[in-house]
């Protein structure tokens, strides 16, 4: 593998085929539920309005209205657990490959981890307030510092991460549901609609600034989860889950039976609850679907010539480029500085939506796949190994 998650790596590791897919499933699922911050009343300041809170089918029973639930419901969460179980395992070949070379740990991954933030921050005022490389950069300073302790410290934090983590999604539940009844998601206010359908670009990132410790909420909340799911990716990848071997196919067998045989019913459970179980669903039941997502796409792939996967790998190899590509992408075609989709195609239903998802995601791939046969790394891949290379 020549990168982690969204990062990088010295050239002297071996590839592993399976990771790259993961990734680039993973980085394209993530915009199955950012598509909609993109195409709502107010964008990104809806979010703290509810509006990423899953459809009620049963309420407007529509093929349009099943066809969105179920399209919400397989990505939100589950991708961005699964990008966040990828970063640890990434983060665990970085540490072997500076064992490798006899190089002191964490030593030269402070500064990877101090660019990813300055890659994040960049991204988060320039491009979209819901980033997540800032609380990845974060998390792996304080996990880069736990691979060199003993295992049987990394299994209490990360349980102990993980506890705490389900404590406060259990708290936040009850309380939704001691307030149930009350009032539904408020609207963002008309100066947000104002600023994302005809404001201009200044405007937006002054926005973001301004409201940066609101907009930055998430990473704050679900910092245990992160851990969890860093440490997880370390375990998964030392028990050797991405291993093309016997033993990492079986792993890879339960995992999707498992993930999936618990996970989708409970997270059905959540989705159908309403807007009540929706911290439940995307930040506590998300990460078991997403190890079946694993699961699931690893067993395909060792049983199959799946089509399309050679192009999802891709964009794997090229995750970070990828990420904000999506993100810059929507941000033109919906914001009044660019197309402005979201407001001439606003309540007109959600299949524009799911084919925007689908046009960028076909672009990305077929981009991807060009650039690679040119170059070995993706352009801000390239940029970030200059850099570093640069400082060593």
């Amino acid at each position: 593998m020549a990168h982690t998650a969204l990062h990088t790596t010295p050239a002297i590791t071996a590839r592993i085929p399976l990771l790259d897919v993961l990734r680039g499933a993973a980085v394209l699922g993530t915009l199955m539920t950012n598509v909609w911050i993109f195409t709502a009343p107010g964008s990104e300041w809806s979010v703290l309005h509810g509006r990423l809170d899953l459809p009620d089918p049963l309420a407007r029973p529509s093929a349009a209205a099943v066809a969105e639930s179920v399209f919400r419901f397989l990505a939100d969460g589950k991708f961005l657990s699964l990008l966040t179980i990828l970063f640890g395992v990434g983060l665990a070949v970085q540490y072997d490959s500076a064992a490798r070379r006899g190089e002191p740990w964490p030593g030269r991954y402070r500064r990877r981890a101090a660019f990813l933030f300055l890659e994040g921050t960049v991204h988060f005022f320039l491009v979209f307030a819901w980033d997540v490389l800032m609380g990845y950069a974060v998390t792996a300073l304080l996990v880069a510092r736990l691979l060199a302790a003993s295992e049987r410290v990394r299994r209490r934090v990360m349980w102990a991460a993980g506890g705490t983590h389900l404590a406060l999604v259990s708290l936040v539940t009850l309380g939704e549901l001691a307030e149930s009844g009350a009032e539904g998601p408020s609207a963002p206010g008309p100066e947000a609609v104002r600023l994302y359908a005809r404001g201009g670009y200044a405007e937006q990132v002054r926005f973001r600034l301004d409201h940066a410790l609101a907009l930055r909420i998430e990473p704050v909340f679900s910092f245990g989860m992160l851990v969890f799911l860093f440490l997880l990716g370390v375990r998964l990848y030392r028990a050797g889950a991405f291993a093309p071997t016997a033993a990492g196919r079986r792993i890879r067998s339960r995992m999707a039976a498992w993930g999936l045989g618990l996970g989708l019913p409970l997270g059905a459970v959540a989705a159908l609850g309403g807007p009540d179980f929706f911290v439940l669903g995307r930040y506590g039941i998300a990460p078991l679907i997403a190890l079946g997502y694993i699961g699931l796409i690893g067993a395909a792939l060792d049983r199959f010539a799946v089509p399309g996967a050679t192009t999802l790998g891709c964009v794997g190899r090229t995750a970070l480029s990828c990420y904000v590509g999506q993100n810059l992408l929507c941000m033109l075609l919906c914001y009044g500085i660019g197309l402005g989709l979201a407001d001439r195609l606003g309540g007109t239903g959600p299949w524009w939506v799911m084919g925007l998802w689908a046009t960028v995601s076909l672009a990305l791939a077929a981009g991807s796949a060009l650039w690679l046969r040119r170059f070995g790394r993706g352009p801000l891949e390239a940029v970030q190994h200059r850099v570093l290379r640069a400082r060593r």
